[in-house]
């Protein structure tokens, strides 16, 4: 009689174990977005602007290094300009100052 109340309550355990994996999966792995009526998908996930989640994918990271280098080639003086306004930590800021210096320092 123990053993079967012991499988009982343990097929129990399992199932509601399986049960909160299960809702678990769910939270972090969403379903694909369905599509709209013009055929493309809707992200209603973070972030929600195009231009972010352009920018966030894999292109968008390589299009603005690309941006951002061509900056500082161009217009170093602008681009310490646009630095001061950017919350960046000091390091990252002590780092760039060093870059830009020693970039001025090559320059006959």
């Amino acid at each position: 009689m123990t053993d079967h109340t012991d499988a009982a309550a343990r097929a129990a355990i399992l199932a509601r174990l399986a049960q909160s994996r299960e809702e678990l999966r769910i939270v972090f792995e969403p379903p694909p977005n369905p599509p709209d009526a013009d055929g493309g998908t809707r992200h209603t996930g973070f972030p929600r602007s195009r231009t972010i989640q352009m920018l966030m994918s894999g292109r968008g990271l390589g299009t603005l290094g690309a941006l951002a280098a061509g900056l500082i080639a161009a217009r170093p003086a602008l681009a310490l300009r646009l630095l001061r306004m950017l919350p960046a930590t000091a390091i990252g800021r002590m780092l760039l100052l060093r870059a830009f210096a020693a970039l001025r320092a090559k320059q006959p």
